[in-house]
């Protein structure tokens, strides 16, 4: 889609040359919502394509995802043999509500600032304890876990002008077992649920849900709970009021979907060895 209000579109090569933030400026990443729909608040693109983040950096200790890394670019990403949460990447990149077209351009770090329930890089990143640099608009930089950068629906930390950077994800957190499961009200539909478990070598078991909450929910446990542990932990910890409600699914349907395949994940993390 057009967008005729903008009247102006900004190139920086590095951050002594982003932009002071305005009222009616967006950051320009992939687009893929961008464009979507009228936009008719702004007036001023930044372009970030220009920054040239390598999208993929393996460090000793981190995973590092710029936030301009592509879906694709993420999914063909060749992981080593011992990350056994690898898997991970391509099924969350998969429960994207999109074609390989948008995989394309689709930025990881747009589906985080989007910060839809359903975003599936939400999902991913907050389950393998992702920690999220943000550029200050004020100068400096600040970290946060991708747990907390998502306050609710479209709705996050980041203030006028903040930018995200990058994701950093533990490379002990890909060493994880894990157990994915997800589902749709329709058979090709957006997330209704997205729950991700894993298990460390300590045996540390953490459950974190997704798409039926308005914000990533995660818990922990020194072992594998019991059903009755793990079901009454949920209960605890996420009110009613905090399961989403639009027309891919209903609250109280989105409850009983978690609780579900938050036994479905005990269940296979439990008899795998």
């Amino acid at each position: 889609m057009d967008l005729n209000t903008v009247t102006e579109v900004v190139h920086p090569l590095s951050r002594a040359q982003l932009p002071v933030w305005t009222a009616g400026d967006a950051w320009l990443a992939g687009g893929t919502w961008l464009f979507s729909e009228p936009q008719v608040h702004l007036t001023r693109l930044i372009d970030l394509a220009d920054l040239n983040w390598p999208a993929l950096t393996i460090g000793d200790a981190h995973l590092s995802i710029a936030a301009t890394c592509t879906v694709a670019q993420l999914d063909a990403l060749a992981c080593p043999p011992d990350w056994m949460a690898a898997p991970l990447i391509s099924q969350c990149c998969r429960a994207f509500l999109a074609s390989f077209k948008i995989w394309k351009t689709a930025t990881v770090g747009g589906n985080i600032c989007m910060s839809l329930p359903a975003g599936p890089m939400i999902s991913l990143t907050s389950a393998l304890d992702g920690v999220c640099t943000i550029w200050m608009a004020g100068g400096g930089e600040r970290t946060i876990p991708v747990v907390d950068f998502v306050a609710g629906d479209h709705a996050n930390v980041l203030a006028h002008g903040d930018l995200l950077r990058q994701i950093d994800i533990p490379i002990a957190a890909l060493r994880r077992r894990s157990a994915f499961r997800q589902i749709s009200l329709t058979p090709v539909g957006r997330s209704a649920a997205l729950l991700i478990g894993s298990l460390d070598n300590n045996g540390i078991f953490t459950l974190t849900v997704t798409a039926s909450t308005v914000r990533p929910v995660q818990l922990s446990f020194p072992a594998i709970p019991r059903a009755d542990e793990l079901r009454n932990t949920i209960l605890r910890n996420i009110a009613d009021d905090l399961y989403h409600t639009d027309v891919h699914g209903r609250p109280l349907w989105r409850k009983h979907m978690t609780l579900r395949l938050a036994e479905e994940i005990r269940d296979e993390l439990q008899a795998r060895p």
